[in-house]
């Protein structure tokens, strides 16, 4: 027998955040369930902007699947995210159901996903490239998603791949494209440096205007304010190898930016310990590899990527470190960037469905 239980039952949320943990082992669970229990309360730094309505699905009286329907205001779309299930089609669709109608009743027109909560927060669809632990900040869901979500009617409506990097050899390692082209825009006056740690308050401000415009086309983007910007990512300050950050600037403007992270793995959820603390430092000192996370330019200073990522070239070389080049959107020039280098691909979709159409009810909600 299948059940959903939906917002207002008093068991939904221990049971919805109980879930990943029976799904996934340790290793590869990217469960954050402290910020989970916030968006589902109301009470993250994020909450003022949407509504969240957590579903469950019990088979048998047993959490079996689960998804959060994200309303924004001034959206015809709605989107589901925190989607984990067992590999049962009747379960997946009895909970999408539930969730189409919520969302349907709402006046949404689309159903958009995975988005766990918000752009800001985590958005894909893992598809391909299952070797070894999740890197830092990536989605990680079982390979059986994507065919019960096309079973229930959902269609790709963007891919992305992260480039998994090599690490580079040791002597007489240069991709001259890159160097000329840094070569170029340093003899025009552009500045690319990297912040100090005690720097980075103000230098995410810089960060923060650039990305509310350069990637406000972005699927799923939403606004956020300055201040809720720097809230939101006031930890980097203490996770960041602050070599892997980069920002550029002409005539005392920041003209673009880069984000780099040692890649803590999944190991960053959960309570922070002393152990935990220990790894960062050591880590942030030294990581056997480094994930490219933020690359953005103003397009009126075409080329100025390619200088940045000459520096970042250089760091990873000095490091012999490997490093991924995380959530490019297929097709993307940065797709090729360095391409020479390029070991595997891990692939990630997002997905929609037309709400247009309105679901009969055949599964029982509590």
């Amino acid at each position: 027998m299948i059940e959903i239980l939906c917002a207002d039952h008093p068991d939904t949320t221990a049971l919805f955040l109980s879930l990943p943990r029976l799904l996934y082992p340790k290793k590869l669970c990217v469960q954050n369930r402290a910020e989970e229990e916030q968006l589902l309360t109301g009470t993250h730094i994020l909450s003022k902007y949407f509504t969240c309505s957590p579903f469950v699905a019990l088979c048998d009286g047993k959490p079996a699947a689960r998804c959060v329907v994200t309303l924004y205001p001034d959206s015809s779309d709605a989107y589901f995210g925190f989607f984990d299930s067992v590999d049962d089609e009747r379960v997946a669709s009895a909970l999408l159901c539930a969730a189409e109608q919520y969302a349907a009743a709402q006046g949404r027109k689309r159903m958009v996903g995975p988005v766990d909560a918000s752009f800001w927060i985590r958005y894909r669809l893992k598809v391909g490239g299952y070797e070894g632990r999740p890197y830092v900040s990536e989605p990680y869901h079982k390979p059986y998603y994507l065919a019960l979500l096309k079973a229930c009617g959902y269609g790709v409506s963007v891919e992305y791949v992260s480039n998994r990097y090599a690490r580079l050899p040791k002597k007489d390692y240069q991709i001259l494209k890159y160097q000329n082209r840094y070569q170029e825009f340093i003899a025009q006056g552009y500045e690319i440096r990297s912040p100090k740690r005690s720097e980075w308050d103000v230098a995410i401000r810089d960060v923060y205007r650039l990305v509310i415009r350069l990637y406000s086309d972005f699927p799923v983007f939403s606004y956020l304010s300055e201040e809720d910007f720097c809230a939101l990512f006031a930890t980097y300050k203490i996770l960041l190898d602050f070599s892997m950050v980069k920002l550029a600037y002409f005539g005392g403007e920041a003209v673009g930016f880069f984000i780099g992270m040692p890649d803590y793995q999944n190991r960053l959820y959960g309570s922070v310990t002393p152990l935990t603390l220990l790894y960062v430092l050591a880590k942030r000192i030294r990581s056997r590899r480094y994930v490219m996370l933020y690359l953005g330019v103003d397009p009126q200073h075409r080329g100025l990527g390619k200088a940045i990522t000459q520096t970042i070239i250089e760091n990873v070389h000095h490091k012999r470190a490997e490093s991924i080049g995380a959530f490019i959107r297929r097709g993307k020039i940065t797709e090729d960037y360095v391409k020479e280098q390029k070991q595997g691909v891990y692939e990630y979709v997002l997905l929609e469905k037309s709400l247009e159409e309105r679901h009969e009810d055949n599964s029982p909600v509590a």
